[in-house]
């Protein structure tokens, strides 16, 4: 499928690289306001509450990461071969919702996402689009709710439900809510918009039910895939591509191409409503083809620094070890999750050699990662970390306090002991303290781990870190035979020796 990579790229993005500028003071002075990056998202674009407690300068280093990964809104027209810009894509209309003339000279084709927060963004320059041509534009709709947005898929259902009790006016009507709702289009709030729209409050419950109208959304899927139209929002101008929420002036460029061209086919004897379809059918169909991969760089050697430890941090296997691994980690995080079974793996494949050190380091946008990271830290003093370490993970989709009240139940801890521990200011300096502490060595997201302070980033195949593991054993093996002791200085020893080797503090 041609979204994944986008969609790898997008996970990888939010779970990595967003919060060490967060933690390490740098920036403005506290109070200032910071700009950010033309095209950024903004605290608007998230949802609310995510940036709650952090200093200008922390906002903007934590928005200036996601948009990095998540992607940005062009602030011009996007760099394409000359070429390229003028390719005409065979947009069919069909039946998609539709307002403005249907004789108009110049068609916008949106391809979008209710959820998507530059398609948001997008949503007020259509509007100053259509002022600055009043009369000659039209625009159509096409569904692409991306798979990593939840909320998408239900949101493009009540659109398509509004359109089919109230026709194209209540589409829109819909479309304009739902933007204007965006973040908050969970059911509750998909089914109030309904009904400030009229709609029949059964009949959208059915729909969001049953997800009605899906032939017709994967239909607008299929269609934007084809051509390549995988991120949204997509605009196809008389079929001419322009991706992203761009500013007005870029639009107008292209439409100002367009009616140029439309009133000399109108000159030339074509009737007004045929202009579009004379314009794409002899349009491009499919995407054009990649270029040729480039030969693969060899991979840097891991970055390495020093990562110490309390002597009361978690730790699982030998006291001291060869090889000691330290995990910077996340409860709320998914890929946190995928790397547990694999740190099992070693840990049962190297039961005499390797143990591992946890430490927090709960991400902004995982609204439940610092009150998990707070109970674990209440289980931790009553001598059952790990054990609630087990239960957050297995149970990642349903964290809450209520839950957490439960399993320490379950665990046999003092329910009292356990509820101050979680509410008091020790506990949340210890979990900050860890966070700072991957801030400096550069575990900027989760999971980020230190093997013998190399750094590994992310959940990566077992084999992966096998090989690492394998690696600093042969030279735990060197350093005894040198007369080095396996005592509670090793650590120290390996670690100098792998930080000097990469040339990193």
């Amino acid at each position: 499928m041609k979204q994944t990579s986008w969609v790898i790229a997008l996970f990888v993005g939010l779970v990595l690289g967003i919060v060490g500028d967060r933690m390490s003071g740098g920036g403005a002075p506290a109070g200032k306001k910071l700009d950010l990056p033309p095209g950024s998202l903004r605290e608007s674009d998230l949802p609310p509450g995510t940036l709650t407690g952090l200093s200008e300068a922390q906002k903007v280093q934590v928005l200036k990461g996601v948009t990095d990964k998540y992607g940005r809104a062009a602030p011009s027209p996007a760099p394409r071969p000359s070429d390229e810009a003028k390719t005409v894509y065979r947009i069919p209309l069909e039946d998609s919702p539709a307002h403005g003339p249907a004789d108009a000279l110049v068609t916008v084709v949106e391809v979008s996402d209710f959820e998507c927060p530059f398609c948001k963004r997008a949503t007020p320059t259509m509007k100053q689009l259509d002022e600055a041509y009043p009369g000659k534009l039209r625009f159509v709709f096409k569904h692409n709710p991306l798979p990593f947005h939840p909320k998408a898929l239900p949101s493009a259902v009540a659109a398509e439900e509004a359109r089919a009790e109230g026709g194209d006016a209540k589409f829109w009507a819909m479309h304009d809510a739902l933007f204007e709702s965006n973040p908050a289009l969970d059911r509750p709030a998909l089914e109030k918009i309904g009904q400030q729209l009229g709609l029949n409050a059964a009949a959208l419950a059915k729909a969001l039910d049953e997800q009605r109208y899906g032939d017709r959304i994967k239909r607008d899927q299929a269609l934007a895939q084809s051509v390549g139209a995988n991120g949204t929002p997509t605009f196809f101008i008389n079929g001419r591509m322009v991706v992203g929420a761009q500013p007005l002036e870029a639009f107008k460029a292209v439409v100002d191409e367009e009616l140029k061209k439309a009133d000399d086919l109108v000159k030339s004897g074509v009737p007004a409503r045929d202009v579009y379809a004379r314009i794409i059918e002899k349009g491009a169909t499919a995407a054009p083809a990649p270029a040729a991969p480039q030969a693969p760089r060899p991979p840097p050697p891991p970055a390495a620094s020093r990562v110490d430890f309390r002597p009361d941090d978690p730790v699982k296997g030998p006291k001291v070890a060869k090889v000691t691994v330290v995990e910077f980690s996340d409860f709320q995080c998914p890929f946190c999750v995928r790397v547990e079974p694999t740190l099992k793996q070693l840990e049962d494949t190297y039961p005499k050699d390797v143990r591992v050190v946890w430490k927090h380091q709960p991400l902004p946008f995982h609204q439940q990662a610092m009150p998990a990271a707070t109970a674990a830290e209440a289980a931790r003093e009553q001598g059952k970390f790990w054990q609630m370490h087990d239960l957050l993970f297995e149970n990642q989709q349903s964290l809450g306090t209520a839950k957490y009240d439960e399993w320490a139940s379950r665990l046999g801890l003092d329910a009292r002991k356990f509820s101050a521990a979680r509410g008091s200011d020790k506990t949340r300096t210890r979990i900050q303290e860890d966070m700072q502490l991957g801030a400096k060595v550069g575990a900027n997201g989760t999971p980020t781990l230190f093997v013998n302070c190399r750094q590994i980033i992310g959940a990566q195949p077992y084999e992966n870190f096998k090989k690492m593991v394998d690696e600093e054993l042969a030279k735990a093996d060197q350093l005894q035979k040198q007369g080095v002791k396996l005592d509670g200085k090793f650590y120290d020893r390996i670690c100098e020796a792998n930080v000097k080797a990469v040339g990193r503090n």
